[in-house]
């Protein structure tokens, strides 16, 4: 139900933004015919990504979920210790999530409506003070209409966050179920109950900037927090610096767009595969068989996996000679922490690269060895041919050995959850297809397509061999000789 509902409002809200900001990118300073660009742009463009969005989710649905159910149903759990589930504590788990449903909804949403007048009125303050002075939204003359907007809007904004507050006073009261079976105790489930109000009320105090403290108890329902934990608790809900100081307000929109984003970077791996794919297709490192087996849809390691981890390894090759403090791209952009896009899902793919980066770092692998991990990189999908494949001389220590095989695997790894990203399978198809072309200009279409031709009428005219003429009166024999000489 939920993803139906999001679906429906995300492309309402897609169709409905996409033609507003094209419309506005379209009188921009330096375009010409803006009048007419104001009517064209963003029509055919939101189709054409509609249409992408919607093959997106099919992939995410068909491709992605049972990749993962596929790993979690091959795998048994780690050292075959399974979890044992205590049935005793589901009674009290579910008795304390149900007096946590019951206390703290109607609590936190009155604290939630309490403050939503000081929430209006600070918003609006804000907004007007960026109005009056052009700085904040208001600075860049394209985000004015929508700054105006903004201010208009602003109670809606106000309203959908007591309803927000609303829906998550729901789960932090049933967290409580969870609190008593991992403590094995109802007592802590009903302190939890207790805390959650004070949680809930520091939190919202240091999101509205006011001030601190709570006049809610919050009893531990813990039965072991560490020093750490208690300093990391105690900081996340004291005010940090940032909340302490206005944010700059002469700060432009354009200085934050040297911030990367994921698909950039996503396209630009996938160039980076286009012209290593062609190399590696001119060298016989990808074959025919490879490509027919990627296109087929049955897989096949050594393009889906093994050629992005190989791009993946040169990059981190690169930045680990020149002692570079993030990832260098092929373009010599460097990608670091800083300029890092900040969807949580890239720090699963980002912080294993760095530390894989390190690790090389640390091996100080000479060329020979750099060109054994490439390779073993490349082609540990497949087996026999990494066998077959004179790759150079692999390193006399076992340890050695076995320090890059364990990175070439983690590397393999980190590449096979990349291929369940939403866009990567669409761009895959369209890599496939890229090498598919290239290698069939290498060879000549039109002789690959009369060989196979031949090669069929071979077949079925062997199969029929002694029994039939052709329409001159040949035997069957001399036009199965004919076409085993062509």
């Amino acid at each position: 139900m939920i993803g139906i509902v999001g679906s429906i409002v995300g492309g309402a809200a897609y169709g409905y933004l996409s033609p507003i900001f094209a419309t506005f990118e379209a009188v921009e300073e330096g375009k010409d015919d803006k009048l007419f660009h104001c009517f064209i742009d963003g029509t055919w463009s939101t189709i054409e990504r509609s249409c992408m969005v919607v093959r997106d989710v099919k992939d995410v649905c068909f491709y992605s979920y049972f990749s993962v159910m596929d790993d979690l149903r091959q795998k048994g759990p780690p050292h075959r210790n399974y979890y044992e589930i205590r049935l005793l504590y589901f009674p009290g788990a579910f008795i304390a999530a149900v007096i946590g449903i019951i206390v703290d909804v109607p609590v936190i949403s009155f604290i939630a409506l309490c403050k939503s007048p000081y929430m209006l009125f600070k918003g609006w303050h804000r907004l007007f003070h960026d109005l009056i002075g052009r700085e904040g939204p208001f600075l860049e003359t394209i985000c004015v209409p929508f700054a105006g907007l903004a201010i208009l809007l602003w109670p809606l904004a106000v309203v959908g966050a007591v309803l927000a507050s609303t829906l998550a006073s729901f789960f932090l009261g049933a967290y409580a179920g969870v609190v008593v079976y991992q403590e094995s105790s109802f007592m802590f489930g009903l302190r939890y109950v207790i805390a959650a109000l004070s949680l809930y009320d520091e939190y919202s105090n240091d999101i509205l900037d006011m001030p601190e403290g709570t006049c809610f108890p919050r009893p531990q329902y813990r039965k072991k927090v560490d020093s750490s934990q208690r300093t990391a608790h105690s900081n996340s809900f004291s005010r940090p610096n940032s909340l302490r100081r206005a944010p700059s307000r002469t700060s432009s929109i354009k200085n934050n767009m040297v911030e990367l984003k994921s698909l950039e970077l996503l396209d630009g791996l996938f160039k980076e595969c286009g012209l290593v794919g062609e190399k590696m297709v001119s060298e016989g490192l990808i074959t025919l068989e490879d490509i027919e087996e990627a296109k087929s849809g049955t897989g096949n390691r050594v393009i889906s996996i093994g050629l992005p981890a190989y791009v993946l390894l040169q990059g981190l090759l690169r930045s680990a000679k020149v002692n570079s403090t993030g990832i260098l791209i092929s373009d010599e952009t460097e990608l670091t922490t800083t300029n890092r896009p900040r969807d949580k899902f890239f720090e699963w793919f980002l912080n294993p690269l760095l530390i894989i980066k390190e690790q090389i770092k640390a091996e100080n692998l000479s060329a020979s060895e750099e060109d054994y991990l490439s390779k073993l990189v490349l082609l540990s999908g497949d087996a026999e041919r990494l066998k077959n494949l004179i790759i150079g001389p692999a390193p006399e220590s076992e340890v050695k050995r076995a320090e890059l095989d364990a990175l070439a695997r983690r590397l393999q790894g980190i590449t096979k959850s990349m291929t369940r990203f939403p866009t990567f399978k669409r761009r895959f198809d369209d890599l496939v297809k890229t090498l598919s072309d290239n290698l069939a200009e290498k060879h000549g279409t039109s002789t690959m397509t009369r060989s196979k031709s031949a090669f069929a009428r071979l077949i079925s005219l062997k199969s029929f061999k002694g029994t039939r003429t052709n329409g001159s009166g040949q035997g069957s024999e001399h036009v199965v000789r004919d076409l085993e000489i062509s």
